[in-house]
């Protein structure tokens, strides 16, 4: 692609592995109220969205989990299957942000919470040795920590604002159609990494890399 300056990269489902399943399994292991009434792929209840924007605690979103769940066990076995969807990191993958990184100014911009960053980063140190992502992008933007997340249109609009960079000048890859949708509405050129697909391939295909 000509002109192309920026990248923005997803996180889970593009450089973390996830199976969300694994974590509707854990939860439907110690409750029988079904998780995918309120939690599954292509949607979730108004609890989780405010959790990635970070407006509630983790000991107030387990709360409330608990509640919905009417579970009366520890809560650690509940933020033990929240956690149970995120998998490892290839260290092919870091491979390819590395080599991004040498070519373009990268973002990584990815709807997560507390709980999540401290899960995947310590599995980051102890497959890769390295404490977060930092290192891999000239920025990391985390929805719980910006107060928002995608798909609405603030958070690439700040993204963009945040680093003076032009929207026509950067790519953004998610695995999600709808948060491709919302960058693409901001006139950034947004595409969607098909399933088992993997990035480096996609960033060939574009001629990125």
């Amino acid at each position: 692609m000509k002109d192309i300056k920026n990248i923005i990269f997803d996180l889970g489902g593009v450089i973390i592995n996830l199976d969300q399943q694994r974590t509707i399994y854990q939860f439907n292991r110690l409750s029988d109220v079904p998780f995918e009434t309120f939690y599954n792929t292509s949607a979730q209840s108004g609890l989780f969205d405010e959790f990635d924007k970070g407006r509630m605690s983790t000991e107030d979103f387990l709360g409330h989990l608990k509640k919905e769940l009417r579970y009366s066990g520890h809560t650690d076995a509940l933020l033990q299957a929240w956690n149970a969807m995120l998998l490892d990191v290839p260290e092919h993958r870091l491979d390819v942000l590395i080599n991004a990184k040498s070519n373009y100014s990268t973002y990584l911009l990815s709807n997560t919470c507390e709980p999540h960053i401290a899960s995947f980063e310590e599995q980051l140190y102890q497959e890769h040795g390295v404490k977060n992502f930092e290192d891999y992008f000239d920025k990391v933007y985390y929805s719980c920590r910006m107060g928002m997340r995608k798909p609405d249109k603030e958070i690439f609009e700040t993204v963009l604002r945040d680093n003076t960079i032009r929207p026509e000048e950067t790519v953004f890859i998610d695995d999600s159609a709808q948060h491709v949708k919302g960058a693409g509405e901001c006139g950034i050129n947004a595409y969607l990494l098909p399933k088992n697909m993997e990035i480096e391939e996609l960033l060939k295909d574009l001629k990125l890399l």
